[in-house]
């Protein structure tokens, strides 16, 4: 098993991207058995409502710090190797990727919780609002 100076965490908010070949790079690991791997996309509805043309993410200036924080917890839970999340920040459309978080472990149950528990904590934590806009010229803010 690695030690926590050898575990690979990258946390990033980004403007393009993210690449995830690039992602799956990041997490690799000779003693890795599982690779676990959440990519969120942007819909065409939400809450309900259909109609989602857009969405604008906003981030804090410290966000990619609490989004590090939180995959550096994850990179300490048991038979995690490596720890990867990405974020998008600015516009998007449907279908465009949101997010990534990637995780490897030994063994595939811990990859999967792991990577189930990072992008909950993600989600629940971090700094990062959308803005959706509506095919009828509505918007509405989420996670303020």
């Amino acid at each position: 098993m690695t030690t926590d100076e050898q575990r690979v965490v990258r946390a990033q908010i980004v403007e393009s991207g993210p690449s995830l070949d690039e992602v799956l790079d990041w997490v690799r690991h000779p003693e890795a058995g599982a690779v676990s791997l959440f990519v969120g996309t942007v819909r065409d509805h939400d809450g309900g409502q259909s109609g989602v043309v857009r969405l604008d993410y906003s981030a804090h200036p410290d966000a990619e710090q609490h989004l590090a924080r939180v995959a550096e917890e994850i990179g300490r839970l048991p038979g995690v190797l490596h720890v990867a999340a990405v974020h998008r920040q600015g516009e998007l459309a449907v279908g465009d990727t949101a997010v990534v978080c990637a995780v490897s472990a030994a063994h595939r149950a811990e990859a999967f919780e792991a990577c189930r528990a990072l992008i909950e904590q993600l989600k629940a934590t971090v700094p990062i609002w959308k803005k959706q806009l509506f095919e009828t010229g509505s918007t509405e803010w989420v996670g303020l």
